[in-house]
């Protein structure tokens, strides 16, 4: 999503396998939450793995944040459902590396993820930035899974599919896709997290712990 301009203080890259003072991975807290980083391969709009994700099941954020994402988790366990993590923490490096690909001629996931738009456009409108809330370890993109199953519900649209139906509130979708994500936005809004408009999955816990930081250490397992 699109970043107002604060003012902005980088850490240093990892040098260690361990986290940052203030940082956790989500599944040492509950390992019932599900990980599924999209960036660590190649299914994501880049159509490549991603800089500074060297790994797919390390999800990572402040760890007040994953505290409060546990919540949420627990509570909608008592209805059979849980979260799928597809992205959390993310390295500034990674935002670096969506604006190269935004001047490249790589384009093989563009039916898929972005059909209707110029690469060049999706700065412009908000579905990706330079600098990004990921990057200051409070923001989370995620969907709903049946708990039995591990099979995803129903959203309307894929996981970064840039497109104005994958906003909260759009037309085109069908009733059961339009309550599965008010499901998820309730659950997360009650747990402190606050929706983006322009996409379904995308979460910010408000209480956030490095609110000038973002930070580049490596996405990696402990």
């Amino acid at each position: 999503m699109r970043e107002p301009e604060p003012m902005m203080t980088l850490s240093p890259p990892d040098e260690t396998r361990g986290l940052p003072e203030g940082f956790s991975y989500v599944t040492d807290i509950n390992p019932n939450i599900a990980v599924e980083l999209r960036y660590a391969g190649k299914d994501n709009f880049t159509g490549s793995r991603v800089d500074g994700y060297l790994s797919g099941d390390a999800a990572i954020l402040a760890t007040e944040a994953a505290k409060a994402l546990s919540d949420v988790q627990k509570k909608l366990e008592e209805q059979g459902i849980g979260l799928l993590i597809y992205d959390a923490y993310r390295p500034q490096k990674a935002s670096d590396f969506f604006v190269e690909w935004s001047k490249s001629g790589e384009e093989s996931r563009k039916e898929e993820q972005y059909p209707g738009i110029a690469k060049r456009e999706l700065f412009s409108r908000g579905f990706i930035a330079e600098r990004s809330a990921h990057s200051r370890g409070c923001a989370v993109d995620v969907t709903l899974i049946y708990m039995h199953s591990g099979e995803c519900l129903d959203m309307g649209c894929e996981f970064d599919y840039f497109d104005r139906i994958s906003s909260h509130g759009a037309n085109g979708i069908t009733y059961e896709q339009a309550e599965n994500r008010k499901l998820l936005k309730v659950a997360m809004q009650d747990g402190g997290f606050q929706p983006y408009s322009a996409e379904w999955w995308h979460y910010e816990y408000e209480n956030e712990s490095f609110p000038d930081t973002y930070f580049d250490f490596d996405v990696r397992g402990a």
